[in-house]
């Protein structure tokens, strides 16, 4: 088991939890999470935010006197919540998307963000002890947090460990990446003078195929920091979308007359082929929950006895052992409680429902959220723990959930009569999405906070004094989420919900995970779904499930993970092909330091550093563009309103478009090489 590295008495007087430090953390949290809600509409991955949010703490408060390791760690842990309250935007745009919200109202959706969020830190409390302090499970983010954070602490001995590596050169290779995809993001989506995507597109027989390339940076740097594992497994869906199922269909679908060959194909795809995608991806989460079954129960378990008090082991009264008391975490969950009632019963107060079934079914959203938020949180937290943060199945999670609340609301509207209103089944579905929102947030929340802690432990911070940072972080980041999303919605519009009539849907943000919750939710209460395709692809993702079973036995190490396969058939081929080729640098790289260093010591030091390095260009290339995406937001609104249209800043050039396909793809090969020479430098 990893221990703190650094003797109390040397961190006990500094100081953890201040006023710079939670202001600089708030800003961190807005400009993150701002990023990760364009990245998760966009392709429906975030980003962990801790580690360029601690780099980018060391480097501003060390011009300040008096900061320290603990500052530091307290305004990661804030801004973390960016990269993980934000998933939330998976469930929220579905209410959009079945036509029940005409945008995002603000006190509903920040409300139900910061509640959902709080009660994911509060639920997670009681697990610290048996799951950070008295466990070996492995936290990989929360261990390199808080190396990070070691190896930038001022007041500390340089170790050789650091690589001579500084929080400056890591704002640096931040601000490289953000600059870098940030203007590419502004010619291709702001003048449009470079495309950002190309592909080739062919017939055999009545087969049609398509050859793709995707040139966003973003989503280069996301393919960095997913693994080639996930990259192949990517590429593989991308294969089966692409090159069997596209192809098989359009032979044996006669084409309409005047329509386009491209058309054609991308509405098959649409049609069909998505379906296939997710009947995969929703056997492959019922799989990943079900391999870490054991995990998850024992951390309901270990839940369960640190609430009863049972098995929680006495602590000391030390700085470092002190967490939120249990007289104020009930006071908050009460708080939180009365917030959610509140909540749903603005929700529900339009409904055509009698106000005895309007608090029948407040009461039951909320206790459905608390209590399957209770059971995720603890499931969330362990798995958070052994698998990381990044690697855990939260988007699994929030599928089964939406599944179990859909269920139970539709044998309540039924018993009710609810389904004979005017309205009645587009009321329960979005009642179940928003409730399935909270519960998100619960899951998401927790699957950071245990990291979190485990970094504190690590270096020695106050866990009660985290909690409250990371409470913080969850309001900064309620309050973010609502004008960001209502700001991307009118400005991009969503894959099937556009604000006004004839915008061009090919500029939409594809919101994948809200797009395939929303499908299940509205197939359960419609009794509607496409079964065909779904069958086949759960059909499809039986059979990835068992390759992947058959590689990791023949290939130890090695895997087919189901659930990006099925990503890669449900996301569109240019999305996902920046991705792979993310994944193809990030393992060439790493495999070229293993064969020019023979030495094991410099060969991990040097992998460490090329490590870093990529995760922190990565994170820049993420942030760059979708700072761009919501400035172009910005513009485009008030361009709109304006009545100037939807395209001010659009450089129209005659027969551009071959050009602009030849260009993206040069510069997006140019910002390649500059990347890999900053990653690989010795």
């Amino acid at each position: 088991m990893q221990q703190p590295s650094t003797t109390s008495s040397s961190v006990d007087h500094y100081r953890e939890l201040t006023l710079r430090g939670m202001i600089l953390g708030a800003l961190i949290t807005v400009i993150f999470t701002a990023s990760n809600v364009y990245l998760g509409l966009k392709v429906g991955l975030t980003f962990a935010s801790s580690i360029p949010a601690a780099v980018i703490s060391m480097a501003v408060l060390k011009c300040f006197q008096g900061s320290n390791i603990l500052e530091n760690n307290m305004v990661q842990t804030q801004a973390s919540a960016a990269g993980t309250l934000s998933s939330i935007i998976f469930v929220l745009p579905g209410l959009l998307m079945i036509g029940y919200w005409q945008g995002f109202p603000f006190w509903q959706t920040t409300l139900i963000c910061a509640a959902g969020g709080i009660l994911g830190v509060i639920f997670t409390i009681p697990l610290r002890h048996v799951l950070v302090v008295k466990s070996t499970l492995p936290y990989p983010e929360g261990i390199a947090a808080a190396e990070i954070l070691k190896a930038g602490d001022h007041n500390q001995p340089i170790e050789d460990t650091n690589d001579g590596e500084t929080p400056q050169s890591g704002v640096k290779q931040i601000l490289t990446g953000s600059i870098i995809s940030g203007v590419f993001s502004f010619l291709a989506g702001g003048l449009r003078v470079i495309s950002e995507s190309a592909s080739y597109w062919f017939k055999v027989g009545g087969a049609i195929f398509q050859i793709p390339m995707g040139f966003s940076l973003a989503l280069l740097g996301a393919g960095w920091l997913v693994g080639i594992a996930g990259g192949i497994a990517v590429l593989f869906g991308m294969f089966i979308a692409w090159g069997i199922a596209v192809p098989i269909f359009t032979s044996l679908t006669p084409m309409p007359a005047g329509v386009e060959m491209i058309d054609f194909a991308k509405g098959i795809w649409t049609a069909k082929v998505k379906f296939i995608g997710a009947g995969a991806i929703a056997v492959a989460a019922i799989w990943t929950l079900l391999t870490l079954f054991k995990p998850m129960l024992e951390g309901m378990k270990l839940s369960f006895q640190a609430f009863s008090g049972n098995g929680q082991q006495s602590q000391s009264q030390d700085r470092v052992n002190q967490d939120l008391s249990p007289k104020t975490m009930i006071l908050i969950i009460l708080a939180t409680m009365i917030i959610l009632l509140a909540t749903f019963y603005g929700f529900v107060a339009s409904a055509p429902i009698s106000v005895g079934l309007a608090c029948a079914l407040v009461a039951c959203a909320t206790f459905l959220a608390f209590i399957i938020g209770f059971l995720v949180a603890a499931a969330s937290g362990y798995m958070a723990g052994l698998i990381g943060s990044s690697s855990s199945p939260i988007s699994s999670i929030g599928i089964v959930s939406i599944v179990i609340i859909s269920l139970i609301f539709m044998a309540i509207g039924q018993s009710n009569g609810v389904f004979s209103l005017e309205g009645g089944n587009q009321f329960m579905t979005a009642l179940a999405l928003f409730t399935a929102a909270v519960v998100m947030a619960i899951a998401t929340i927790s699957n950071d906070n245990l990291q979190d802690l485990k970094t504190g432990y690590l270096v020695e911070a106050t866990p009660w004094r985290q909690q409250v940072a990371l409470i913080i972080g969850c309001i900064v980041g309620a309050i973010v989420i609502s004008p960001v999303l209502e700001l991307l919605y009118n400005a991009y519009g969503f894959t099937g919900a556009m604000p006004r009539a004839g915008m061009d849907s090919a500029n939409a943000l594809s919101a994948p995970q809200a797009t395939l919750m929303t499908t299940i939710a509205t197939g359960i209460f419609s009794h509607n779904l496409d079964w065909d395709y779904i069958g086949m692809g759960v059909i499809l993702g039986v059979m990835l499930i068992i390759l992947d079973i058959v590689v990791k036995r023949v290939r130890p190490g090695c895997c087919v993970p189901p659930l990006a396969v099925g990503m890669g058939i449900y996301l569109p081929a240019a999305v996902n092909m920046p991705i792979f080729i993310g994944t193809v640098l990030s393992y060439f790289c790493m495999r070229h330091i293993k064969k020019r260093y023979s030495d094991p010591q410099v060969q991990e030091r040097e992998l460490k550093a090329v490590d870093r390095r990529g995760t922190l260009l990565a994170a820049g290339l993420i942030v760059g563009e979708s700072i761009i995406g919501v400035l172009l937001a910005m513009v485009i609104v008030g361009s709109i309103a304006l009545g100037k249209g939807e395209s001010p800043l659009t450089i129209s050039l005659s027969n551009w478009d071959e050009m602009a396909d030849l260009l993206g793809l040069a510069l997006f090969i140019a910002a390649i090489v500059i990347l890999l020479r900053k990653i690989m430098k010795k």
